[in-house]
């Protein structure tokens, strides 16, 4: 018998290709994965990213049958109760959260980003779930230029589906650090425009220690000032999504990482809220 914890996001857990059921920490119950980097390609390399053997590249063709049968049938086996009590899921996590598109690399990146999108839709429709179950993207964001990726993000938005997108710092030199990027700061908030005017967006931010220092100063002033620049130019974001470390880096240079304290966090928070931005913390 197999048991899920909120320590095991494990994208093969339930045996399937595409879809994976995840006990949220932060939702307190099932988080309904959807991977369409089933070959750990990514166009990002985070320094914490928890993904085993990543590798540049993007999403591969997607087999959308498939996918269909496998969110259909966790889905069915989710509301029956069976699922719960084949992964001894504890009483008071035994209701689906949300369903979120996030896997072992960016979604964006799938070739039929916008197909699955409607798949979702589709099954989202059939099992009467739109006011039940929040629907979420988890993206870095950077290949929002794309059109079949804008007509994926339009046809969330009508589908009361919202981002959360990547900003784990707002300096290029940060950003080259920790996701292993050449972005200008300007560049991302040009893609977090174009995302944030098509659908409701949180900022997602992860922080944590480097060789024992949190982020510096300077780092965060500059997110700060990121921030500012956003509300300055009216870009509609929800709020900020901050979390520190919850599981082990599986990238090199693992070890030189660590937890920040919760009080840390919080002040941080606390400076962001001090702009006029909603700030949701996650330790």
């Amino acid at each position: 018998m197999t048991r899920l914890s909120v320590n095991d996001h494990r994208r093969d857990s339930a045996g399937l290709t595409y879809v994976y059921p995840v006990l949220s920490r932060r939702s307190g119950g099932l988080s309904i994965g959807i991977n369409l980097n089933p070959n750990n390609a990514c166009n990002w390399h985070c320094i914490y990213c928890q993904v085993p053997d990543l590798h540049r590249g993007a999403g591969p063709e997607i087999d959308l049958f498939l996918l269909e049968d496998e969110l259909r049938g966790l889905l069915e086996e989710a509301l029956s109760g069976a699922f719960f009590d084949r992964f001894e899921v504890p009483a008071a996590q035994r209701v689906i959260r949300d369903l979120a598109i996030s896997g072992n690399g960016e979604p964006t990146s799938c070739p039929q980003f916008d197909q699955v999108i409607g798949v979702i839709g589709q099954l989202c429709a059939e099992f009467e779930l739109f006011e039940r179950v929040k629907r979420v993207l988890i993206t870095n964001g950077s290949l929002m230029g794309r059109p079949e990726v804008e007509r994926g993000i339009a046809h969330w938005a009508e589908l009361g589906g919202e981002i959360w997108f990547k900003l784990d710092r707002a300096t290029r030199e940060g950003m080259r650090q920790i996701n292993d990027v050449q972005l200008s700061p300007e560049q991302v908030r040009r893609n977090l425009e174009r995302a944030a005017r098509l659908c409701p967006t949180w900022i997602q931010t992860c922080v944590f220690a480097l060789d024992g220092a949190p982020p510096s100063d300077d780092e965060q002033a500059a997110y700060r000032d990121f921030l500012a620049c956003c509300l300055e130019d009216e870009i509609p974001l929800a709020g900020v999504l901050l979390y520190g470390l919850a599981r082990p880096s599986l990238q090199p240079g693992a070890a030189r990482l660590s937890a920040l304290p919760v009080a840390w966090l919080e002040a941080f928070a606390a400076s962001i809220r001090a702009l006029g931005v909603t700030v949701s913390v996650h330790s």
